[in-house]
């Protein structure tokens, strides 16, 4: 299963990137914003869930959200957002937008955990 993780914070990406390793996700891709993310589901086919943050230069999050979700081939990929965008508003737009899930920062690996199987079944 291939992973692509979207966020600008360098530190945020190795954050997710090891708690995903520790959950034995070890085949992570990761992006700077929704402009080099966008180029890395158009370059991998093989893409199974994108984890994004919302606040992005270039493009961002909900951006890269609505991209993915125009597209028919991604209209199944799972997608989770990981964002400090916490008010009720934010979330309501974000599922609007496509998302699957929703963690607000900062957050433990549990709830990530917990949010990637419920959004894998």
């Amino acid at each position: 299963m291939r992973l692509l993780v979207v966020d600008d914070s360098s530190t945020m990406r190795r954050i997710i990137k090891n708690t995903l390793a520790r959950l034995n996700y070890k085949d992570v891709l990761e992006a700077e914003h929704g402009v080099q993310a966008w180029q890395l589901l158009c370059e991998h086919d093989d893409i199974d869930v994108l984890i994004t943050d919302w606040n992005m230069p270039e493009m961002n999050g909900l951006e890269l959200v609505k991209k993915v979700r125009a597209e028919e081939k991604y209209a199944d990929m799972p997608i989770i957002m990981v964002t400090t965008e916490g008010g009720k508003a934010e979330v309501i737009v974000a599922l609007k937008a496509g998302v699957n899930n929703y963690i607000v920062k900062p957050f433990t690996p549990a709830v990530l955990k917990e949010k990637l199987e419920d959004v894998l079944g």
